[in-house]
């Protein structure tokens, strides 16, 4: 995946800005029910970008936390204002998962794999990129 840098995004009202200047690790499609409820979908397109390049560049985002399958916390950013879903951190790993969604120019997504297959509704369509039941090994 190549992506030019910085990478930028924020909520739909303006109230939250952030970047990345470091290129993406990772890009994948979430279907766990975790990321399900945060979208309001059936999955969560994201791309994982290291944390020391990642900040957040105008107002405070709202966080909620979730257990993840790890036993650990992860958090997710979103907008007190609009809603928009910003980005989620794990503890247990040094990078952010940025929502597409939220990203300025979501067509530098493509995806690289499929997590939590085994949790995806029939009706979503997955692409033909590796698939994992679950989280894959880091």
């Amino acid at each position: 995946m190549t992506v030019t840098t910085p990478i930028t995004g924020g909520c739909k009202c303006g109230a939250i800005r952030y970047e990345s200047s470091e290129a993406p690790l990772f890009s994948g499609i979430c279907c766990c029910r975790n990321c399900q409820y945060m979208t309001g979908t059936g999955q969560n397109p994201l791309i994982g970008v290291p944390n020391a390049g990642f900040r957040v560049t105008k107002g405070e985002p709202r966080f909620y936390e979730v257990i993840g399958d790890s036993g650990k916390p992860v958090r997710h950013a979103f907008c007190a204002d609009c809603g928009t879903p910003l980005f989620g951190q794990p503890t247990i790993a040094p990078f952010t998962g940025i929502k597409v969604g939220s990203l300025d120019d979501p067509s530098i997504f493509k995806p690289g794999a499929v997590l939590y297959v085994s949790l995806a509704h029939t009706w979503v369509e997955l692409p033909d990129v590796p698939k994992f039941p679950g989280m894959p090994p880091m």
